[in-house]
């Protein structure tokens, strides 16, 4: 009677340490399959004339290097007479063609664009309107410096206090913006300067 007792309790032990086993496998997988679906997301701010050709290569390698997802958000401007979500046609006729670039030049990376356009009152109002319904694990943003465009350091540092999260600053040493595919540089459309703020 004790062997088939002490047989008994072995067959137990034995059953939930495999128990135990499947449990702790599904867990990790679980875990693991919740991490794939929460995959990185770097934003990317920009405006009309200030697409750093250096900066987005530089958040490209990131992403690539991160398997993440880049984010490119093109930052419109929406005058006071104009209601927020008025239509804009000339922001949108530079945006889209920007947004295009950015992803050829995505190819090439091998990283996996999702793009946006934002609108504010100002281009602070629109980063302020990003950082607040957009998920992202971190900003790239490119500072303006002599002979190059990107936001001006106020506009930097209200980023560096207000956004959460890691903040990546580039500040390309000389001047390169990104021409959208089917432009050469020559025949590219003057863009009317645009101040950062």
């Amino acid at each position: 009677m004790t062997t088939i007792l002490i047989a008994l309790i072995a067959v137990l032990c034995v059953a939930v340490v495999a128990l135990a086993a499947v449990l702790l496998h599904y867990n990790v997988h679980r875990t693991a399959q919740r991490d794939v679906t929460r995959a990185r997301r770097i934003l990317f701010p920009f405006v009309a004339n200030a697409l750093s050709s250096r900066a987005l290569d530089a958040a490209l390698r990131l992403a690539h290097a991160e398997n993440a997802t880049l984010v490119p958000i093109f930052l419109a401007r929406v005058p006071l007479h104009l209601p927020l979500d008025a239509p804009l046609p000339r922001q949108s006729g530079i945006a889209l063609p920007l947004q295009e670039a950015i992803e050829h030049r995505a190819i090439e990376f091998e990283v996996p664009v999702d793009a946006r356009i934002e609108r504010g009152r100002t281009y602070r109002h629109a980063l302020r309107r990003t950082i607040a319904h957009e998920r992202f694990d971190r900003i790239v943003i490119a500072a303006a410096s002599q002979g190059s465009h990107g936001f001006d350091a106020e506009t930097v540092a209200w980023l560096l206090n207000q956004a959460p999260g890691e903040i990546v600053v580039l500040r390309p040493n000389k001047q390169e913006t990104l021409t959208p595919p089917g432009r050469s540089r020559h025949q590219r459309r003057r863009v009317p300067a645009l101040a950062a703020r």
